[in-house]
């Protein structure tokens, strides 16, 4: 009886009197017939990532009319139709306060990721929903997860462990690509395997100061244990991840090494170099997903207050949203309305660049569940009142796309308990006081 090759199989052989293995490269037949899972019974993997936007959008231009499928596509949501079926809108899911301040551009971002209202500007200390799922999905990987923004600047990111554990963005596509791509990447398809020297080392660093660690915890206090106890955790999941490393990684069809990138321009804040740096990063990601490297990620496009300008000027997204007058006949700011097609053009090319590569018999997209979303709906009255919102790819057929979902004023932390749910975390209730739920948006759950 013919028997499935294994793909953990290797090719046997003798040379000189020794024997030989070769590790056999990602085959076809790995696969289940409908490409969709590997033949061992192991799916393939599931990704998850967010994606964001400063300064909102104008309702009438943004939020379609119709509900289901078959939206329709405003102005600035154009740049989405080669993907609408692949692509659902939010719309109507309204941050609650709680008799709390709306601190303009931080609290609909930090409400939406954290299911909190947050009591102050500089306490966060509610992890971001992004790092309850990779807490559960990103244990088998290089990193657990990788943020990277367009603007350049590492403090351009909205994940977080808490209000000390921030994790900083990579803004430089060369760094991103050495991170990701250098000494240490090892390549799930190639033949040989040979564990990097250097993380044996940096493993062994962090074995051997076990019992240092446990001396000095018993001479401390119990705030600084506490802090202790969490700056470690984040060490074992260094380790956990180190240890992977002196593995073989199991192979991705879909991985390509690519170049590197041509060393760039600083993006900073202009809009055209903005828009050259997150095509090129959003290429970056999509090889690093497809390479297995991580399972999340979070990409900024612009910060929350949106410094986006033009070459030359001096006039920025954030201030023209305050400052311009609206067109009387058009009813909305025309220059500040440039800056969000220009984002939502960029949504769309970071969409069609994951739907560009090829796994199984779907893509990269079909694999992922990203969720896009900004701080606020109308950036003039720092309005947190549904708060625009998107989720793009199938997540392996866990969810329904093309679909327009109109939340009626309903918490907006429904969304991040479904996106929780889809990913696999064990939660039945998100969110807190008014904002606490156990109702998710059951109309895009497969």
């Amino acid at each position: 009886m013919s028997m499935r090759p294994s793909r953990r199989g290797v090719l046997r052989g003798m040379l000189g009197g020794s024997a030989v293995t070769v590790a056999l490269p990602f085959l076809d037949c790995f696969l289940n017939t409908n490409g969709t899972a590997l033949a061992s019974g192991g799916g393939l993997p599931i990704r998850f990532g967010t994606w964001f936007w400063g300064c909102g959008m104008n309702p009438q231009r943004w939020v379609p009319t119709k509900m289901g499928r078959d939206y329709d596509l405003p102005a600035e949501l154009k740049y989405i139709e080669p993907f609408k079926n692949q692509i659902n809108v939010l719309s109507g899911f309204d941050v609650k306060l709680d008799g709390k301040t709306n601190a303009p551009h931080v609290t609909g971002n930090f409400a939406l990721l954290t299911g909190t209202t947050p009591a102050s500007l500089d306490k966060h200390d509610v992890p971001t929903v992004d790092t309850l799922i990779a807490d559960v999905v990103g244990r088998d990987t290089r990193f657990r997860s990788l943020e990277v923004t367009a603007t350049g600047n590492p403090k351009d990111t909205y994940s977080r462990r808490n209000s000390n554990s921030i994790n900083p963005a990579e803004g430089s596509p060369v760094a991103f690509y050495t991170r990701i791509f250098g000494p240490e990447f090892q390549d799930p398809n190639a033949t040989d395997f040979r564990p990097d020297p250097r993380v044996m080392t940096r493993l062994s660093v962090l074995s051997l100061v076990k019992d240092d660690r446990d001396r000095l915890a018993k001479q401390l206090g119990s705030s600084d244990k506490a802090r202790l106890d969490e700056y470690f955790t984040s060490l074992r999941q260094v380790e956990q991840q180190l240890q992977m490393q002196l593995q073989k990684p199991p192979p991705a069809e879909a991985c390509r090494k690519p170049e590197m990138p041509a060393d760039m321009v600083p993006a900073g804040y202009q809009v055209d170099q903005v828009i050259t740096n997150h095509k090129v990063m959003s290429e970056l990601l999509a090889m690093a997903l497809a390479c297995n490297q991580t399972k999340v990620f979070n990409m900024a496009f612009s910060d929350a207050l949106s410094a986006l300008h033009k070459s030359g000027t001096t006039a920025y997204h954030h201030g023209l949203t305050h400052t311009e007058l609206a067109d009387p006949k058009l009813g909305y700011q025309v220059e500040a309305a440039w800056f969000v097609e220009r984002s939502m053009e960029a949504w769309g090319t970071f969409v069609a660049t994951m739907a560009a590569v090829r796994e199984g018999e779907g893509t990269l997209l079909d694999n992922m569940l990203v969720f896009a979303h900004s701080d606020s709906s109308v950036a003039r009255m720092h309005s947190i009142l549904g708060v625009p919102m998107m989720t793009a790819g199938k997540a392996g057929g866990r969810i329904k796309t093309g679909l327009h979902i109109d939340g009626g004023g309903d918490p907006i932390t429904r969304v991040g308990l479904t996106l929780q749910q889809i990913m696999g975390v064990p939660v039945e209730r998100w969110g807190t006081n008014s904002m606490e739920t156990s109702v998710p948006v059951s109309d895009i759950l497969a």
